[in-house]
């Protein structure tokens, strides 16, 4: 029975509505444009897209903000994944992205129901951008809620996706 449930967990980490979602790409170049113009671009780095969702909090925050900056998604001298964004002193283009939250099971229009509102959002996302610098990460930004255009060269093609805790999870753990 506890592999089920173990199953069951892993199936809901990739699909939960209840954790804030990061898609992370290691870049070689990457802008993020508004009107047409470039806002905002870094050279070598990781894009990363942020999904935030209407339980996420300052835990949800330190938890991505924390594994972001460690994550050792660059090269170094010998081996790929030995060095940090930390380590390496290159940048992060944060791009805040609702439709991380899409739900597409029913019709075809993607229901995005699960992403938190501009209202609890857009503080968390702001939120996140200072935590990331407080941590010593460069960080360049979009603007929240804008029709932003994202262009990048995905270096490797790296690509990963990562959730903060489960809060029914975290709850759950801490009863047991």
């Amino acid at each position: 029975m506890s592999y089920t449930v173990q199953h069951a967990s892993l199936i809901s980490l990739f699909t939960s509505a209840t954790a804030m979602k990061a898609l992370i790409q290691r870049s070689q170049a990457a802008s993020v444009s508004i009107n047409n113009e470039i806002h905002n671009q870094i050279t070598d780095g990781l894009v990363v897209l942020l999904g935030i969702t209407q339980n996420d909090n300052k835990t949800d925050i330190e938890y991505l903000a924390e594994k972001i900056i460690n994550l050792r998604l660059f090269k170094d001298s010998e081996k790929e994944f030995e060095k940090s964004i930390l380590e390496t002193g290159k940048e992060i283009l944060l791009i805040s992205q609702f439709t991380l939250y899409a739900v597409c099971k029913k019709g075809r229009r993607p229901d995005f129901n699960e992403a938190a509102k501009s209202d609890v959002a857009k503080p968390l996302y702001e939120e996140f951008i200072k935590a990331l610098e407080l941590k010593g990460a460069k960080v360049k930004t979009g603007i929240f809620g804008a029709d932003m255009k994202v262009s990048l060269v995905n270096d490797g093609p790296v690509t990963i996706i990562l959730e903060s805790p489960e809060k029914n999870s975290m709850e759950q753990s801490q009863t047991n």
